[in-house]
């Protein structure tokens, strides 16, 4: 059974988008039940630009700093920026809803009759609908939104009216997108891109077909196809979404459902995907239970002027508008207050993420133990 691969998820094949697959090269044996046993190690997304710091009162001043954890990513546009022009979009399709006098009244009317937000897909559906940590919001990127709009007159009205210009030659529509990096103080520009995905063929590899804008239909797609972004977004929704059972959304029981029905398949690349998914969910929750830990050791520590200065203090609150409008009108003694509050919350959020991430990850590899009982394979994480 070495048809079974896991290697690098984001690795991909030249010509048709898909995953590199290799055999794998973990532990295998037979037990005395005749069981083969396939034992994968945990694994952490690859990122150069962050190290994890081996010291806690390293990890928390990270954590402190903003950078405690950066996500895989499809772009270089921050989500938060690319997310307010798909509400742009958004907001002048609803503008018109209330015009009925309007030549596309009865289009707009048509296409937000299921609600405003399904009208997006991808990462920017995931960031409206808040499946995800504030975290995961504020450090995904990416370079193009997604739209799910059957009213094609509709959809080229409102982007013009939003300021897109259509790009003949590359045959997609474009806008310049400027930001401030707050890492840097400078002000950025990229050019951010549009799509409607039933313009497209809508075949996104290995069968991949866009069955439409749901949290199920997204999950669906991205296990499916498995590159690390892909993987990332699925852990990171899962991490808030995989709760107890009676307190589960109906979104994300459906999302699970549709995780299910994957596995039935028994297809090699798609077990492969969600052996990959297990690997990094496990490590990401020991990592996010280190953080967890590291402040509930130092969080006292920014009450400590000789470690955090004032000036130390304005600088930690430059990626949060709240945090810094909270220093300029309360003073520092309310902030560091405020921040200490924050961090004890933070400490309990990241505990309350690290077993949901472990769960998640014990029931994924639970079904796939299903699926494969019969053949007698099982697959571990070490």
């Amino acid at each position: 059974m070495l048809t079974f691969w896991d290697d690098r998820a984001d690795a991909v094949v030249r010509g048709d988008n898909l995953r590199k697959i290799t055999p794998i090269h973990e532990d295998i044996y037979e037990d005395n039940e005749g069981y083969t046993h396939f034992v994968f190690s945990k694994l952490m997304f690859n990122n150069p630009r962050y190290h994890i710091p081996e010291d806690d009162l390293d990890l928390f001043q990270k954590f402190l700093d903003g950078g405690s954890r950066s996500y895989p990513s499809d772009g270089n546009i921050p989500l938060d920026v690319v997310a307010t022009e798909a509400r742009r979009v958004i907001n002048e399709i609803i503008d018109i809803t209330s015009n009925p006098e309007h030549r596309y009244y009865v289009e707009a009317k048509e296409v937000l009759k299921h609600g405003s937000n399904t009208i997006v897909r991808g990462c920017v559906k995931i960031y409206l609908e808040k499946y995800t940590s504030r975290d995961w919001r504020r450090k995904r990127f990416t370079d193009d939104i997604d739209f799910w709009i059957y009213k094609i007159d509709l959809f080229e009205y409102v982007l013009k009216l939003s300021g897109w210009t259509w790009n003949r030659e590359l045959r997609e529509w474009e806008k310049q997108v400027e930001w401030i990096d707050y890492n840097s103080n400078e002000k950025k520009t990229a050019i951010l891109t549009a799509s409607n995905d039933l313009d497209l063929s809508m075949d996104f590899t290995n069968g991949a077909y866009i069955d439409g804008t749901s949290l199920k239909d997204i999950v669906k797609k991205k296990l499916k196809r498995g590159h690390d972004v892909d993987l990332s977004d699925i852990i990171n929704i899962g991490m808030l979404q995989h709760i107890e059972s009676e307190k589960q959304s109906k979104e994300w029981r459906e999302a699970w459902q549709s995780i299910e029905e994957l596995a039935n398949t028994r297809d090699s690349r798609i077990v492969s995907n969600m052996i990959s998914l297990c690997r990094y969910a496990y490590a990401i929750a020991d990592y996010i239970a280190r953080v967890s830990n590291s402040i509930r050791t130092h969080n006292k520590l920014i009450f400590d002027k000789a470690q955090y200065p004032n000036t130390e203090l304005k600088r930690i609150c430059r990626y949060s508008p709240h945090w810094m409008g909270y220093l300029v009108n309360n003073g520092s003694e309310a902030t560091r207050s405020m921040i200490y509050s924050y961090l004890v919350e933070q400490q309990n959020f990241r505990k309350a993420y690290s077993d949901n991430l472990k769960q998640f990850a014990t029931e994924v590899l639970e079904m796939l133990r299903v699926k494969f009982q019969h053949i007698k394979i099982v697959f571990e994480i070490k």
